[in-house]
């Protein structure tokens, strides 16, 4: 997708606070060639997040559901807590806004941290312990450390039911074996099983979000300088 394909999501923090851009300061995912979209947080009273969202035409927004993929990583940082880089779908708000709630699949705020899937509001982004605005609704079995330096390649699908229901469901394809540029091996993320958000609000404890649609990446961080978090190989589908 190129950068005329994307907006910028309202009331982001400012260049001045997370700095990013195109680059070659993090090494891409395999096979390491190319460039990356990276930040890095300057400013440590800024909480917050920034982030983009397919603008299509057919995916503004996407009423039936869709689907959201892309290379995600924690770039190694002071501390290694206080950032969460994110891929998200159904936000809600038109235009979509860093305010806004959404199904979040990205790396959780801790060390070692779980690849998480939550609901709620993008700038939150996933915390350890999840905040009152992040209802958090699988986690991975796996745990991972700041210092393996890995990318992980996720996907997360929303499916909305003729009933209204919603059903999540995420995958992860192994970069060692399928790297960027061959055809990836969508797998089941241990204890990430699918997940209904129905029209009852029994499972999440609030209605599932079939009022919106967007979809995209963002990176959230909680106040603290050199924070840092990089994508690659955003990828977005439609449900017909």
């Amino acid at each position: 997708m190129a950068q005329a394909d994307w907006i910028e999501l309202a009331d982001a923090l400012s260049v001045a606070s997370l700095r990013r851009g195109v680059t070659a300061e993090v090494t891409p995912p395999p096979p390491g060639t190319g460039f990356v979209f990276a930040y890095n947080s300057i400013d440590a009273q800024a909480r917050g997040a920034h982030g983009w969202a397919v603008a299509l035409p057919d995916f503004d927004p996407m009423a039936a559901g869709g689907s959201i993929r892309g290379c995600v990583k924690r770039v190694g940082s002071p501390g290694n807590v206080g950032m969460t880089p994110l891929l998200y779908i159904s936000a809600e708000d038109s235009p979509p806004s860093v305010n806004s709630r959404a199904y979040i699949l990205g790396l959780g705020d801790s060390d070692p941290y779980e690849v998480v899937l939550a609901k709620g509001v993008i700038a939150s982004g996933l915390p350890g312990a999840a905040a009152t605005d992040v209802t958090v609704l699988r986690r991975s079995s796996a745990q991972y450390s700041m210092g393996d330096d890995r990318w992980h390649n996720m996907r997360l699908d929303a499916i909305v039911e003729p009933c209204g229901d919603v059903l999540l469901k995420v995958f992860a394809n192994d970069l060692v074996a399928h790297p960027l540029g061959t055809t990836p091996d969508w797998q089941p993320i241990v204890g990430m099983a699918d997940f209904v958000d129905g029209i009852t609000g029994i499972a999440s404890g609030s209605a599932p979000l079939i009022l919106g649609g967007w979809c995209g990446f963002a990176f959230a961080v909680a106040a603290a300088v050199n924070r840092r978090g990089a994508f690659r190989a955003l990828q977005a589908d439609r449900s017909a």
